[in-house]
């Protein structure tokens, strides 16, 4: 009877010995599943978007319609949307944005990749020869073949915290491209109304030129006849001399914005040159805004800068999670045997490991990682309140300057009408001995500058336009979460 118990407690103790391994390691895992439910949160340094005011100060055109994905027709220039399409397919700047993209991207994949097991194969094939003092002599030979895997287990949510933010970096990197096209398309319209606008002006310069030279000539014959005096000569000279000068200084701009052009489309300024149309051929269109709230949707450098605290917040986490221990499972099996690249007749192994590691002692280096993340949360914070400032700002100033540029022009246009009627009266009265030359000289300035500042006031409502579809958005939006 004793001896009966003595044997089941025997066949116990071998039983618990071959099964408690297994076991532990099961109670091992069910003990990580439930610390996993325990994961580290981001924290939400955001929970809603700034105030936003309800409406604009500045006027609204009440016809204008919002920006859409091809604000540039509204232009009605067939030569602008052909710089367009050559500068987004050929920019410096536009590749070097999509660049960006494709390295978020990757290191998003990267950092997904820790989400896997690793797996890792070793083969090997060895002969050895031994020569003992006796004069004995051996040889072994070996080969063996190995699998092994290991997987650290997201039992903190670390690894889930860095594709977080790998994802949210990806997503600041996308709207960081939108804002480049965006910043592209209307830095390319820009430089092309420059180049439209000086052609106009050089056209007027050349005009009053043409004007200075035929007074000129009258002169002369006045001075010949002795009814004009010598100073009257030099004054009108001077007054060619210095349209000669503008037209000069003119052609200069023409060049040196013809070359910046050409940087932007992604072209050699030495061989660059545009198919250009008359300058007032070009529609001026009339932009509405929307509300304000809405830029936060409509603005690719708003949404860079949200995900930049997405990015942050996920970085807080990962460095929170550094105060917690690592936990590591591993296996491996494989065959060996003692023949020469050959596994003949081979030995099989099989091993499962789980390991868990702990800092103790740091000098302080995670607490001030996590101080460290922490401020650059908050900075983040403040710069996405920073650049929605900005951006109602950038907004109000272009509505504003589209309403007094508009009616800048129309005044203008009357200040050209008077101008040019007041040259052809003093040409008359000048030809007819009423009025001296100091009077003709002194409209045919007010009418050059009459018809140059309309240039240039109507250069000013296309840039007005052109900027508020760049701060509005250029007709981006930023999809749905999840979409």
């Amino acid at each position: 009877m004793i001896t009966g118990k003595i044997r089941m407690k025997t066949m116990l103790c071998r039983t618990w010995k071959i099964f408690f391994p297994g076991l532990s390691f099961l109670l091992f895992l069910a003990c990580a599943g439930f610390l996993a439910g325990c994961a580290l949160k981001d924290p939400k340094a955001l929970a809603s978007p700034p105030a936003m005011p309800s409406s604009w100060s500045a006027e609204i055109h009440a016809q204008g319609m919002v920006p859409d994905e091809n604000w540039w027709r509204t232009f009605d220039s067939s030569g602008l949307e052909d710089l367009l399409k050559e500068a987004l397919a050929a920019s410096p700047d536009m590749a070097m944005a999509v660049e960006r993209v494709v390295q978020a991207e990757t290191q998003l994949r990267i950092a997904g990749a820790s989400l896997f097991p690793s797996l890792n194969i070793n083969g090997g094939s060895s002969w050895r020869r031994n020569w003992a003092s006796g004069g004995k002599t051996g040889s072994t030979e070996s080969s063996t073949l190995s699998l092994g895997a290991s997987y650290e287990v997201d039992v903190w949510g670390k690894v889930a915290a860095d594709v977080r933010a790998a994802d949210a970096l990806f997503s600041a990197a996308a709207y960081d491209e939108e804002a480049v096209r965006l910043s592209l398309m209307a830095g390319v319209a820009t430089g092309y109304f420059q180049v439209l606008a000086l052609e106009k002006r050089l056209d007027i310069a050349r005009d009053n030129l043409a004007i200075a030279n035929r007074v000129l000539d009258f002169v002369n014959s006045r001075y010949r006849h002795g009814s004009a005096t010598e100073l009257d000569v030099k004054r009108q000279q001077s007054a060619v001399l210095s349209q000669e000068a503008t037209c000069l200084s003119l052609e200069e701009q023409y060049a040196q914005q013809l070359s910046a052009l050409a940087i932007l489309v992604g072209r050699a300024p030495q061989d660059f040159q545009v198919r250009t149309e008359a300058f007032q051929d070009l529609r001026i269109p009339e932009v509405g805004a929307y509300l304000p709230s809405d830029l936060l949707l409509r603005r690719p450098d708003i949404a860079r800068a949200e995900a930049q605290i997405t990015a942050s917040e996920a970085n807080v986490t990962v460095a929170r999670a550094a105060f917690f221990p690592s936990i590591q499972l591993s296996g491996s099996g494989g065959l060996s045997s003692t023949a020469l690249l050959s596994l003949s007749g081979p030995q099989s192994s099989l091993g499962l490991s789980a390991a868990i590691a702990q800092t103790l002692l740091d000098g302080g280096r995670r607490r001030n990682q996590v101080e460290a993340a922490e401020s650059r949360l908050r900075e983040q914070v403040e710069t996405y309140r920073k650049v929605i400032l900005t951006a109602l700002k950038e907004v109000e100033d272009g509505l504003s300057r589209a309403g007094f540029s508009a009616r800048q022009m129309a005044l203008q246009e009357d200040v050209v009408e008077k101008a040019s009627r007041s040259l052809f009266l003093a040409e008359l009265r000048y030809r007819e001995g009423a009025d001296d030359l100091l009077t003709l000289l002194e409209a045919q300035r007010s009418l050059f500058q009459a018809e140059d500042q309309a240039v240039q006031l109507r250069l000013g409502r296309l840039n007005a336009a052109l900027d508020l579809y760049k701060v509005l958005g250029g007709g981006w939006q930023k999809e749905a979460e999840g979409g």
